[in-house]
């Protein structure tokens, strides 16, 4: 039966699309669960990965930020692809490309072929996400059953991210660090086998903003560079300069192109109210503190304190282990209070818990380490939800989905830039130990910084709400 049918309000929906629901939720929460594994599973293994392929931290920073990169380059426009060619084959093409790049990931022979297939990954969850989310819209068209699916669905990424450093040391550990790309084949397999139930789904009619997509992946893609082989080889360089150049050049061109252009990915109405613009800057701040900090101390833990794979990833769980249920409580104190304030005390919580691991020194206990780490994670777990509903709450109805994915792309940015400029201080710094904490400042002081323009908002979030053009 077509996923478009009309449901008769009188008798609900057929049980044909009823006993199809599992299978809807199955699909979309295991691919969900793939790409937010694969953001944070590889963090641990990267000291093994560097000793294995013999690269250093400028090669390390690009098996993270290669996937990362790419993924929020393509978001933005990935939403207008499912929609032309449907979501069920967007999703079922992007877990292919996923699960055949996964391979690609771990038989690769050197740090080239890795970097490039985490880079197709990376393409492939950009596609992936949004379409997960549009067969979860498809497979429940009443607005309460598909609040209660959204929220099933959103488990399998906290599932995610809290197991990624675990599961990544312990496959790393117990069976070599190429293990932890063939683990998502399994998962993939099954996924596509709950896809095959699906029937198909609608085409829409959509755009695709071809000059902003190529402007946002050469803006990304030569920040990254420049910051990544700049931190490594010297910021003098042609290459990193050219790299710089490149960045700034096409920022402009995406800007101009978003501007003038007759279906840009990101209109730029979005940015009228400061509520938008806050919203975004905090949500980049929140991933660069929590991804920068997970790979800064997943190197430490291993190079600096001698801890195996193992052991590095058992040291994340306390501050992975309560991200879920902190997400429920945010929830609650934004009804509560409106969303500025769990929105600052999480910046606050994070900036605080980043400044106390200054402390650390090379006799510090590592499991004083790891609880020290504790609030950078539910710092970020209480403000991501609440700034989330502020930013919705502040956009029409119809640019809901845009403002989404915007904010997704922000805080997939902010954890690959944290990625880059965070090794870079590793590298130049005269001991590890110094630019670890160069960089733990760094984003204590981002953190304080968004926690303070919070403040300028209103109470409830919902003032300059944007108006439909």
């Amino acid at each position: 039966m077509a996923a478009e049918q009309a449901l008769d309000p009188t008798t609900g929906p057929p049980a044909t699309e009823r006993r199809g629901r599992p299978a809807v939720l199955g699909a979309a929460l295991l691919g969900f669960f793939l790409i937010s594994l694969d953001a944070l599973i590889v963090t641990v293994a990267l000291p093994d990965i560097g000793r294995g392929l013999g690269v250093g931290m400028s090669g390390l920073q690009w098996v993270v930020d290669g996937y990362t990169l790419m993924f929020a380059a393509l978001m933005l426009s990935a939403g207008a692809l499912s929609d032309r060619i449907g979501a069920k084959r967007a999703f079922g093409g992007g877990l292919v490309l996923f699960a055949a790049a996964s391979a690609a990931c771990g038989l690769a022979p050197g740090l080239s072929v890795l970097v490039t297939a985490r880079l197709v990954q990376g393409a492939a969850a950009a596609v992936m996400m949004p379409a997960s989310l549009a067969l979860v819209r498809q497979g429940f068209p009443d607005q309460a059953e598909r609040a209660r699916a959204i929220a099933v669905w959103t488990v399998g990424g906290a599932v995610a991210v809290a197991a990624g450093p675990v599961v990544g040391g312990a496959l790393t550990a117990s069976a070599g660090w190429r293990w932890i790309f063939y683990v998502n084949l399994p998962a993939a397999l099954a996924a596509l086998a709950l896809l095959a139930r699906l029937p198909a789904s609608p085409r829409l009619p959509a755009r695709l903003d071809v000059p902003g997509q190529a402007t946002a992946v050469l803006a990304m893609g030569g920040l990254t560079y420049g910051v990544i082989e700049g931190g490594a080889e010297g910021f003098g360089r042609p290459a990193v300069l050219a790299s710089l150049a490149v960045a700034v050049v096409a920022a402009a061109g995406f800007l101009v192109a978003q501007a003038r252009g007759a279906h840009p990915m990101v209109p730029m109405a979005l940015f009228r109210t400061r509520v938008v613009t806050v919203s975004l800057v905090v949500g980049f701040m929140a991933n660069a503190a929590y991804y920068g900090g997970v790979f800064d101390f997943s190197l430490y833990l291993q190079q600096e304190r001698g801890q195996t794979a193992l052991h590095a990833g058992l040291m994340f769980i306390p501050m992975t282990a309560l991200v879920a249920l902190v997400n429920l409580a945010s929830a609650r104190l934004a009804a509560r209070y409106g969303p500025r304030v769990p929105m600052t005390a999480g910046q606050l919580v994070g900036a605080g818990g980043l400044l106390t691991l200054l402390l650390v020194g090379p006799h510090t206990g590592v499991w004083v380490v790891a609880v020290l780490m504790v609030p950078v994670g539910l710092g970020g777990a209480l403000a991501v939800p609440a700034l989330t509903a502020m930013l919705l709450d502040a956009v029409p109805a119809d640019r809901a989905g845009t403002a989404g994915a915007v904010l997704n792309t922000a805080r997939q940015v902010g954890g690959a830039i944290a990625v880059a400029v965070f090794g870079a201080l590793l590298a130049g710094a005269d001991s590890f130990l110094a630019g670890m904490r160069w960089s733990v400042l760094l984003a204590a002081a981002g953190l304080l910084a968004t926690a303070a323009a919070t403040l300028t908002l209103p109470r409830a979030g919902g003032a300059g709400t944007l108006t439909a053009a």
